[in-house]
């Protein structure tokens, strides 16, 4: 009786991680069919979930909450894998503005995707919510903000294999000489900064930030103070594998906020068909563990099985 608790704990991630055990919880409902007492049972020993009040045994609205999201998890990244990315995209950037989802999450698919795909998923957006996602981005992220966000989803980046090296180099120094003249504070509105970061092509800016290293002596993040922003525009940019593997790791981090946990279903749905081989390889020479396993590890049930299938195990 105390193993099937455990397990019937267990399966409604009473001990952590992502989703639920659905095989478990099927297998209890049909095993303790007309047992009363058994169910009795789970909910005096199963504290986390239910409290007594007077004679009633109740259900803990906190975790009611969190079991709508546990359970969610399954559907929410079948929805999503159906879904065309342009539209993935969009919803995300819309979230960003009317659900309280994080600004790099716009970064990320400005700085991530093609060009093509990014106009996609803009004409996604005005057909889904009939404005462009410039004037939202615009509207609603005020500050210091707006202009390096604007500008990044208003790129359309040239992407053939040209560079010109000698530009790059000097846009290197002029980079530099923008971070210091501006100050930590006012890096992100700096017209220089936000102009070469939103309109060259990502060939030229990865040439760009390996004639600052060479000149200056240190990777350009680091010059780049405490903006993160910023240093999530150059990752993205720069090192996108590393960026979606530390957005990963994040995720299973033990605190990991609502965001960060968001971001594990995000990152696998828009990369699984992209270059989710790059990532795996990327998270194991970044963490010592394969991506594989800490999703064994840390997830359940139907939501478990799709993200394995979606990494390629």
């Amino acid at each position: 009786m105390a193993d099937e608790n455990q397990s019937l704990k267990k399966a409604f991630s009473g001990h952590g991680g992502f989703g639920v055990d659905e095989a478990t919880m099927v297998a209890m409902v049909t095993k303790w069919r007309r047992q009363p007492d058994q169910k009795s049972c789970f909910r005096r020993d199963f504290s986390d979930f239910f409290t007594t009040i007077g004679s009633i045994e109740k259900c803990e609205d906190d975790y009611l909450l969190h079991l709508k999201t546990e359970f969610s998890r399954f559907k929410n990244i079948m929805v999503l894998w159906l879904m065309h990315p342009w539209e993935r995209d969009a919803r995300w950037m819309h979230h960003v503005m009317h659900k309280s989802y994080p600004f790099t999450v716009i970064i990320e698919i400005a700085c991530t995707r093609s060009s093509e795909e990014l106009l996609g998923a803009k004409r996604a957006y005005q057909a889904l919510f009939d404005h462009s996602v410039e004037e939202d981005v615009a509207y609603h992220i005020k500050e210091n903000y707006s202009k390096l966000l604007v500008g990044l989803v208003s790129s359309f980046r040239y992407e053939g294999p040209q560079v010109d090296n000698e530009m790059a180099k000097w846009e290197a120094k002029a980079l530099n000489s923008a971070i210091k003249s501006a100050g930590s504070g006012k890096l992100i509105q700096n017209e220089e900064i936000v102009r070469i970061l939103s309109t060259r092509s990502k060939l030229h800016l990865k040439a760009t930030f390996k004639h600052y290293k060479e000149l200056h002596g240190k990777p350009i993040e680091e010059d780049l103070g405490a903006n993160l922003w910023l240093q999530e525009t150059v990752k993205c940019i720069d090192r996108p594998a590393k960026y979606f593997s530390e957005a990963i790791n994040n995720a299973f981090k033990e605190g990991a906020d609502k965001q960060s946990k968001i971001a594990l279903t995000r990152v696998i749905i828009s990369r699984a068909d992209v270059d989710m081989e790059v990532i795996r390889e990327t998270y194991y020479q970044q963490f010592g563990v394969k991506l594989e396993d800490m999703i064994t590890k840390n997830t359940h049930g139907h939501y478990k099985d799709s993200l394995l299938s979606l990494v390629g195990k």
